[in-house]
């Protein structure tokens, strides 16, 4: 079992520890899975796929380590990003 931190938003800020998948598995490369894309069957377009989990990893496995605490409205307001949406009325220096 691989442990790693990660950070989650919901349904509540908290650290958590989960599991990752084995890097030297042969079955699914590291990457946790194998995904089989589907074509339509008149059009042959991408029509979406399906994920199928390896048995290196299981993403259930995850436990929260730390709660953290969230940021009242008030504060979230006051201190926004000004860069947030990818642009800014304000001058460049």
């Amino acid at each position: 079992m691989r442990l790693r931190i990660q950070r989650t938003t919901w349904p509540r800020p908290a650290l958590l520890l989960t599991d990752t998948p084995r890097p030297d598995c042969r079955t699914c490369d590291g990457n946790g899975g194998i995904e089989h894309p589907h074509g339509h069957p008149e059009t042959g377009e991408y029509d979406g796929s399906d994920w199928e989990p390896c048995h290196c990893w299981n993403e259930d496995r995850r436990w929260t380590l730390l709660p953290l605490p969230r940021l009242p409205r008030r504060w979230r307001r006051a201190h926004r990003d000004p860069w947030a949406n990818g642009y800014s009325d304000e001058p460049p220096f």
